[in-house]
């Protein structure tokens, strides 16, 4: 095998380091990116401290496991923040809390109610047509109601 080539050459760690991290632009996955910044922090110690290619590929083991879990972490916080946009395309989620009035009395504890130019089915308790109802939660494209 070719000097450059061997396990213990940082270089060969930094050039699978940017491969990996290439290779996340053309399959996006948000996960060789983890993958691609562990090989490049074992570039970087066998680099400074030069060990063997068996050190080499332990400490990569070892950084690929903390980097992917590190970045587990790091998109789970930010995918579970609220922002402006939650609820937005998904209209149901939008209307819990609201009140509305029914336009048909509630049989078997199935009714209607008119939002905007739509209708949508509501199930809850037996109430008249036109009683205040809220929104209390969706199941699929069903509302869950509450006398209001």
């Amino acid at each position: 095998m070719p000097l450059w080539l061997s396990l213990d050459n940082a270089w060969v760690w930094a050039i699978l380091g940017l491969a990996l991290i290439g290779g996340e632009l053309l399959a996006p996955g948000v996960f060789l990116i983890w993958l691609g910044l562990a090989a490049l922090l074992t570039g970087s110690l066998l680099g400074l401290f030069g060990f063997g290619w068996e050190a080499a590929c332990l400490a990569f083991a070892v950084l690929a496991l903390a980097c992917v879990l590190a970045g587990r972490m790091l998109t789970r916080r930010r995918a579970e923040e609220p922002d402006a946009a939650t609820g937005l395309n998904d209209r149901g989620r939008q209307l819990v809390g609201r009140t509305f009035r029914l336009e048909a009395t509630m049989t078997g504890g199935e009714g209607r109610i008119r939002v905007g130019d739509s209708s949508w089915r509501v199930i809850g308790p037996e109430l008249l047509a036109g009683s205040e109802i809220r929104v209390v939660r969706v199941d699929g494209a069903t509302l869950v109601v509450e006398k209001a």
